[in-house]
This record gives C-alpha cells, structure tokens and sequence, in this order.
C-alpha cells in the first residue's frame, strides 16, 4: 500500500469516527470544544504513530499467543509518557482532558490499527498509518468540537490558552455576540447528534460522488449491425 492511499484511506475512505465508528468514549465526551477535540486527537495520533512504530520491527519475534498483551503494554508505555509530558508542561489542560488521556490505551483504534496495520508491514508506511487515521480522529474531533461549541456557546477556540498560555486569550472568536448559549449542544445528547450529521453529510458526499462516477461511465458501444 502506498503512501497517497494510506492517507486517502486514514482520511476519508476508512475514517475511525465517521466509517470505524471506533473510540466513540472520547468522541462524545470531550469534543464540547474544538481545542479539546483537536488536543486529545492529535495526542492519539502521536501515540498511534509511536504505537505502530514500535510493534513493526518486533512483528516477527513476538510469539502470536502473546501480542496483544505486548501491544498493549506497548500502548500503556506511550501513553504513560505523554500523560506525564502533558502533566509538568500544560497542566491547565491536563485538568481538562482528565481521564480520556490514560483511555488513550483502551481506544480500539489505537490497537486495532497496530493490530491490522503496524503487526503486518513495515516501520515507515506503519508510522505514516498510525499518525493519519490518529490524524483523521483528530480532524472529525475538530469539527465536532467546533459545531457544539459554536452552537452552544457561540464562540469558537474557547479555552486556548489552556494549551497556550493566557497570552492566547484573546484568540477566542467570539461568533455570536451577546449569546446566551444552547445547552443542548454542549451536552452529551449533542455530540451524538453533532456526530450523525457529521456521518450523513459523508454518506451523502459519497453517494454524490458514486452516482457521478456511473454517469460518467462511458456506455459500451453497440454491435455493427445492431
């Protein structure tokens, strides 16, 4: 598999939160932002990216009754260390994200994709692999974030200095002044139905796509003397 169909694939054609449907704890508890989705995806697609690097080299010497345990200690070794990282150096969103950074190791995207992908090839295009799909979570994460906070607070990047520093207060956009907000949409109700729209405007980009494909079909032509 080459490098422009892996993206392709971690992008869109096999996107963890909109066609896998894996990982939804985080998806749906934390995307009340775009700067906690987009953390706690780009978090997961460095642990991916490390995840698949490391199990690659060892594929072969690790005995096949014994690889998940491996691959999960694995997992749990990286995310120890960003867990520990994003403690001493942003503390504030540390606070924030809470639990979902050590459920980084239970996601069943991480482990799936060491299992399809990393424990079958080799290290680069494993790598490349990990990051992508982590960076697919992260972009529908983004988004979903961006919807609920827009809608439910009327602002978009609330909470950057969380990961920036107070300095990067005033980088809030404040879309609808004098908002009052909808409760709905930050809520856990919204990201569900923040989600379904997500995965319906897909399908229905897919489908588009589909049925212009078949229209530009050419028709094969008829036999002489028909």
């Amino acid at each position: 598999m080459d490098s422009k169909e892996i993206i392709s694939n971690s992008l869109w054609k096999q996107n963890s939160g909109l066609v896998q449907l894996l990982g939804m704890c985080p998806t749906l508890a934390v995307t009340s932002s775009v700067v906690n989705g987009l953390s706690l995806g780009l978090l997961t697609a460095i642990v991916m990216a490390f995840s698949n690097a490391s199990v690659s080299p060892i594929r072969k010497l690790v005995p096949t009754e014994i690889r998940i345990p491996v691959f999960i200690l694995i997992i749990a070794a990286l995310v120890t260390i960003i867990d520990l990282g994003m403690h001493a150096y942003f503390h504030a969103l540390h606070a924030v994200l809470g639990i979902f950074i050590p459920l980084i190791v239970t996601n069943c995207i991480v482990l799936a994709r060491v299992e399809a992908f990393a424990a079958k090839n080799p290290i680069a295009p494993s790598a490349l692999d990990g990051f992508m799909m982590g960076f697919g979570l992260a972009l529908v994460l983004s988004v979903l974030g961006g919807m609920r906070e827009l809608i439910g607070k009327g602002t978009l990047l609330s909470g950057i200095d969380l990961a920036l520093g107070p300095a990067a207060k005033h980088w809030v956009i404040t879309v609808i002044p004098d908002y009052h907000g909808f409760l709905l949409a930050i809520l856990p109700p919204g990201a569900f139905i923040g989600l379904a729209l997500l995965i319906a405007g897909k399908n229905w980009l897919d489908n588009r796509q589909a049925s212009n494909d078949l229209q530009g079909t050419p028709k094969p032509a008829l036999a002489a003397g028909h």
